[in-house]
């Protein structure tokens, strides 16, 4: 019996139909390789197993229409409704900055020049507990920070997302400490599995889920995945992020999926799976990417570094 790991790409013959999904062949071949990653040591036994048998992508309208971006309202629809009039993902401009050799700043366009993208298929767990299932599209970060060789005296990445009132109104309001800011300990943003992110179901990123460009690390908290990314800043201090600013006894530097450490207003054991009303789907570690990631946070309190 062939056994699929957490982080495997699934097949574009499974995937909820989409009429302007025109990517079906990167899919297959994803789905290929992630096939024979699943021959490897480290395969999923027991309930992740089923659950991840049983994984299957959320539709363009779910994905696009329940949605966190505070720069257009605290609402989960209210993204939707106000960003495509409102935000332009063209031109834009990307600084990569701090500790590296090579800085520079860049249009969108040459920023991605560079880089291979591609197609994967992740699930997101946000902290207010719920999730879905997402075909994005981008490129691992990691091959960004080969480029920018950051120094030796680099141990964290930090990422902002564009200050305009203009384009976002509610960065006029005190809601949070503007710009957006988050960041990760160097190794994270060095995973495999972190994506810059440019597009979802083979389109460009819609501006409520953060054109044109936004950051997905699928073992953590949807929170995590900063949107509209204007700068890259390599740095040796840990940085202090927005969520960290507003509440840091709810929100944490880390905010790796766990259910076994609760948000101090609910429990993170079961979760929401869209378009469900009912938590009737248990969490898992890591959201079900233990076997890849769990390794860097070995010998920590993950109660302590939540």
């Amino acid at each position: 019996m062939l056994i699929r790991r957490a982080s495997e790409i699934i097949p574009s013959s499974e995937i909820t139909p989409e009429g302007v999904y025109i990517n079906r062949r990167s899919f297959m071949g994803a789905a290929v390789a992630g096939a024979a990653a699943a021959l490897s040591p480290g395969c999923l036994l027991g309930q992740e197993q089923e659950q991840d048998q049983q994984l299957k992508p959320n539709t363009f309208e779910e994905i696009t229409e329940y949605n966190n971006f505070w720069e257009y309202g605290s609402e989960k629809s209210d993204p939707a409704q106000n960003a495509p009039g409102l935000l332009k993902p063209r031109p834009w401009t990307v600084s990569v900055e701090g500790l590296c050799n090579k800085p520079g700043k860049y249009q969108l366009e040459d920023f991605l020049k560079p880089h291979k993208i591609e197609d994967r298929i992740y699930r997101m767990r946000c902290v207010e507990a719920w999730s879905v299932v997402v075909p994005w599209r981008g490129f691992p970060l990691r091959d960004l920070i080969a480029r920018a060789e950051p120094t030796p005296a680099a141990k964290y990445v930090e990422f902002l997302t564009l200050l305009d009132p203009v384009q976002m109104p509610l960065q006029k309001t005190d809601l949070l400490e503007w710009p957006y800011n988050e960041g990760l300990r160097l190794d994270e943003a060095m995973h495999p599995l972190t994506l810059m992110t440019t597009g979802l179901y083979g389109r460009d990123l819609p501006a409520q889920n953060g054109a044109p460009l936004r950051l997905i690390v699928p073992w953590k908290y949807g929170f995590k995945g900063i949107k509209s990314i204007v700068r890259i800043r390599f740095q040796e201090s840990q940085p202090n992020s927005t969520w960290m600013k507003q509440n840091r006894r709810e929100y944490g530097f880390y905010s790796n999926v766990n259910p076994n450490v609760d948000h101090p207003r609910w429990s993170q054991k079961r979760e929401r799976r869209l378009p469900s009303l009912f938590k009737n789907t248990e969490t898992l570690m890591f959201n079900g990417y233990a076997n890849e990631v769990q390794s860097m946070y070995s010998g920590m309190d993950l109660k302590k570094f939540y």
